[in-house]
């Protein structure tokens, strides 16, 4: 492991030296502009962070060696509130932030001194995005990933926000911005809108708005506002839930008098609601009352209910138990406990009556489908909560798609619950009894802000919003889409369906780091909307720098012309003062780069970032500039367990290098999942990799390149064989990078490479080996740099040869040394010394002779022709037979070839066409021949004396008539 550190750090020296991985623009070259979302600076990476940068150093890798001119830049995302919430939260002295960023920096900095000095410098915001900045740097060298790092930039850089407040006034120009009120995610103690970047674990929890229907049930002259996401149920309702513990109030909203729980208010007045407090009290003061139902001609009672949440909603909820489990389960704890409802003045008698209201009806339950539902997962009580929550989604999700309205529903029954929902909402409303709320909806609660405090949902009246729900943008969002490549393609309906729902947007908030929005100047551009078309900022990032251009200078006109050749040079020079041959150049190189040719991510990014990415470059740039492909990995946990701080499973990213080393990761990391598959880390199989790893580095070291040229008519069979998988292994390889199926391609270059080098030393004469391996050597090199290029440019200096591997051509298959005969004469000697083995495990014998018995030529013959029949199509046993006792030699053997054909028929139709292709090609195999040639590695291996026979052979030596069970491609075996 030292030793692999130790050439690591040499060979990224030297890169970094060589300045190799620098891309300037090369007419005469291809061009292949790779992108990964630049990371957000608030703390350090971790390996799954790591896996998506990996893959995408493998592709720029690859493409480079397959002779393209690439740029992989890189840059780091400040914008937002985030990095502000952590400076103020440890400038506040908040215990557990300030420990977590100790624990942060603490991975980078050896000295607690040194560690306390940065973290309390974290009171200023700009040193936390730095800091982390530069270790997240250092961290991506010390991976060896091959980035341009010239272009780096900051979202809060004066640059960056130049061409973010062009963007937006270009947005602005062609009507996708608009101001007006509607639901956004707020943070309570920034007092700010806030998208998926600002909230703690966003990408995990995925927070969003909903929507709650509020119903008004009268109790004495107040409304009392029960919230739910299902108005259709309002026939099967039986009670009011009520938290007995927890504060409500009666206030008068809107000019009604209405009854919530305390909690709902702030949330209330942020959308824009009129409020009043006349009155708080605990729940327990309404409980036992009763109330009457809107739409029914019935009075309900309130319950208690501890499992009412008054941070939901209004915390008020009505009770539907014959289709929604948590009421079905309440009522029944309730009615199994009456006693303790006594000091409500509530009788045993009264909660008997109780019972539930079957209203919807739905295939595949019975009368009462929570009962039904709660039975079927084994809920016992009100402590099953999980359960619960299980059956409650399931259900839900049924009666939706599935359901109709029974007739108790009146003039609704008959209809779906889908028509019946939005009706009976506007019934309701024209009788002044709904109304509609909007709550933070997300997998986990409560949501926070990275600042600490609560999100909700607010309305204000101000807001801008990026409108996505343009139709016009939606329909070249569409288009664009279209145009690209998505891999793996199952993404591609989730990207659409985006599309589709995505409408307003906020897109900037009153505090944060971050470019002002340029004609509302007290407003700050959000994370996610300055973060969507910068891809075209790294293609002249570099010149801006090296020229010393002021931000000031980078007016509208600039970027107009550079990126979308609007206007004239010279009128830029005018206007900013750029010279018109600088302000040429700058537009030649973005010309020259753009578009993105691949955008790789990992999957969370679609609903969003993505997706905006994608309107974005539509409706700013010109066809011709629009992105050409996205890529997607899943994500990464360990040990079959989700990662995550509270598990203390996260492994930081920085740890890499020091516990593994990066080639290591890299080659564990890569080839451990397919993209569209979760990665598991497990340190089990980390170790089987790592010994690999060294077999592999000391083939290579020992053999070293023999320059000779290998002619394959002066050799064995399985000298031929290991010549031919190796050009074959360099054909399949190409194509699975192609394909970005990089899980096969590693497998194919590197585990099965290693297979194949490990059967041949034994299977080859010992004098043949060096020369063959030699001829492997620099091809194998070359194929694994994309993965391991570490050890693979230690190995290329090695053999002898110039210059760096990262930089050397791809290898390309000699098309001429793949021998199919070859391949399958020694995946006969193969399987049969797999066949072998297998009898003597079974057996637990100790063979000291051995008797392989080829198959006859009539059974070649049928064989043969079942496999010809079988490419065209299945083969039907009788239609064969018909065709085979044509043959006169068949037909005498009529018996014998119908208890054969019986053998092989379902085999042959269940086998790929590229195997039916090859046995065709090759005809009748020579079996005899080929396991007499392997008679000494057989005996090696085996250590038993070999005889071969033919099943036709009248000498031959077969005391157990097994030489009768001999078919083509695998002999028949006798032990003695």
């Amino acid at each position: 492991m030292e030793f692999l550190k130790d050439i690591e750090q040499k060979w990224q020296r030297r890169w970094e030296e060589a300045k190799i991985f620098e891309a300037n623009p090369d007419p005469q070259k291809k061009k292949f502009f790779l992108t990964v979302p630049y990371p957000y600076c608030s703390g350090s990476l971790h390996i799954g962070h790591g896996r998506t940068y990996t893959i995408g150093d493998i592709i720029a890798r690859y493409m480079r060696m397959k002779g393209c001119n690439v740029l992989w830049p890189m840059a780091f995302h400040i914008t937002g509130t985030p990095v502000l919430g952590i400076s103020k939260r440890i400038e506040l002295g908040e215990k557990d932030v300030i420990d977590l960023y100790k624990e942060y920096v603490g991975l980078y900095e050896n000295f607690p001194d040194k560690v306390e000095e940065i973290v309390r410098s974290f009171k200023e915001p700009w040193n936390v995005a730095k800091y982390f900045a530069n270790v997240i740097t250092t961290d991506f060298k010390a991976l060896g990933f091959s980035i341009d790092w010239r272009r780096s930039f900051t979202t809060g850089d004066k640059e960056y926000n130049s061409f973010i407040a062009w963007q937006f006034n270009k947005l602005k120009e062609r009507g996708y911005t608009i101001k007006g009120k509607y639901p956004i995610l707020f943070c309570l103690r920034d007092e700010n809108a806030v998208g998926e970047d600002d909230i703690l674990r966003g990408d995990e929890i995925k927070a969003s708005v909903g929507e709650y229907v509020l119903i008004k049930f009268d109790l004495e002259t107040s409304n009392l506002v029960a919230a739910t996401m299902r108005p259709e149920t309002i026939f099967g309702v039986t009670n009011i839930w009520i938290n007995p513990k927890e504060d409500y109030v009666k206030a008068v909203i809107d000019g009604e008098n209405w009854i919530v729980s305390n909690s709902s208010i702030k949330k209330l007045e942020k959308q824009g609601r009129k409020i009043n407090v006349e009155d708080r009290f605990k729940g327990t003061e309404l409980i036992g009352k009763h109330v009457k139902v809107p739409l029914l001609s019935k009075e309900v009672v309130i319950l208690p209910a501890n499992f009412v949440n008054v941070n939901e909603a209004t915390g008020v909820v009505y009770s539907v138990p014959a289709h929604a489990p948590w009421d079905y389960v309440g009522l029944k704890d309730l009615q199994e406990h009456s006693n303790e409802l006594k000091r409500y003045k509530i009788s045993a008698k009264e909660m008997e009556e109780i019972k539930p209201i079957p209203m919807i009806q739905v295939k595949g339950y019975g009368e009462f489908p929570a009962v039904d539902e709660c039975q079927r997962l084994g809920v016992k009580d009100i402590n099953d909560a999980e359960k619960i929550d299980v059956a409650t989604e399931s259900l839900y999700k049924t009666e939706f798609y599935n359901g109709i309205l029974k007739p108790i529903c009146g003039e609704y029954q008959g209809l779906t619950v889908q028509q019946a929902k939005e009706k009976i909402f506007e019934d309701l409303k024209q009788q002044h009894k709904s109304d509609k709320m909007y709550e933070v909806m997300a997998l986990e609660k409560p949501v926070e802000c990275r600042c600490g405090g609560r999100v909700i949902v607010a309305v204000l009246p101000d807001q801008w919003f990026i409108n996505y729900g343009n139709e016009k943008w939606k329909q070249l969002a569409r288009e664009c889409l279209a145009s690209m490549k998505i891999h793996p393609n199952i993404y591609r309906k989730l990207f659409e369906d985006t599309i589709e729902w995505l409408h307003e947007r906020p897109c900037a908030r009153k505090r944060g780091i971050g470019t002002p929005l340029p004609w509302d100047k007290k407003w700050i551009v959000e994370s996610l909307s300055d973060s969507t078309i910068y891809m075209s900022l790294y293609t002249i990032i570099h010149l801006i720098r090296t020229h010393s251009i002021r931000p000031e200078q980078l007016t509208d006109a600039f970027w107009d012309y550079v990126l979308l050749n609007n206007g004239n040079p010279e009128e830029v020079e005018k206007i900013t003062g750029i010279s018109k041959d600088l302000v040429e150049i700058m537009k030649k190189e973005f010309e020259y780069w753009y578009p993105n040719d691949q955008r790789h991510t990992a999957v969370g990014h679609i609903t969003n970032h993505l997706t905006f990415f994608i309107f974005n470059h539509a409706g700013i740039f010109a066809r011709k500039y629009w992105p050409r492909m996205i890529s997607i990995n899943e994500y990464v946990i360990r040990e079959g367990a989700k990662m995550s701080k509270s598990k203390g499973n996260v492994m930081p990213l920085v740890d890499i290098p020091r516990k593994y080393s990066a080639d290591f990761y890299r080659l564990y990391i890569a080839s451990a999942a397919d993209l569209q598959g979760v990665m598991d880390w497990r340190e089990e199989e980390v170790k089987t990799v790592r010994g690999k790893l060294e077999r592999m580095f000391e083939i290579i070291r020992r053999t070293r390149r023999m320059q000779v040229e290998i002619n394959t008519e002066q050799l064995e069979n399985c000298d031929r064989w290991f010549v031919s998988e190796v050009n074959r292994k360099i054909k399949d390889a190409t194509e699975f990078v192609e394909n970005l199926e990089i899980r096969k391609y590693i497998q194919k270059v590197f585990f099965e490479v290693l297979n194949d080098v490990n059967y041949y030393q034994g299977r080859a004469k010992p004098e043949h080996v060096d020369k063959i391996l030699g001829y492997l050597s620099d091809k194998w090199i070359r194929l694994l740099s994309p993965v391991i290029p570490h050890i693979c440019e230690e190995l290329w200096e090695m053999i002898g040869e110039k210059g760096f591997v990262s930089l050397a051509a791809w290898p390309t298959p000699d098309e001429a040394k793949i021998d199919i005969r070859a391949e399958e004469n020694e995946a006969l000697i193969a399987n049969t010394l797999e066949d072998t083995r297998n009898i003597i495990k079974a057996t637990g014998m100790t063979p000291k002779k051995l008797c392989y018995y080829t198959a006859a030529s009539w059974k070649w013959k049928t064989y043969l022709k079942a496999m010809e029949k079988s490419a065209l199509a299945k083969v039907v046993q009788s239609e064969l037979m018909r065709d085979l006792l044509k043959e006169p030699e068949l037909k005498a053997k009529a018996e014998q070839v119908a208890k054969f054909v019986s053998q092989i028929v379902d085999e042959i139709n269940k086998m790929s066409n590229e195997r039916k292709k090859r046995q065709i090609q090759i005809g009748v195999v020579n079996e005899s021949q080929a396991l007499k040639d392997a008679a000494s590695f057989f005996k090696r291996e085996l250590n038993a004396t070999i005889s071969i026979y033919q099943e036709e052979d009248s000498e031959r030596y077969d005391p157990k008539k097994k030489a009768q069970l001999a078919r083509p491609y695998r002999p028949a075996i006798y032990m003695e």
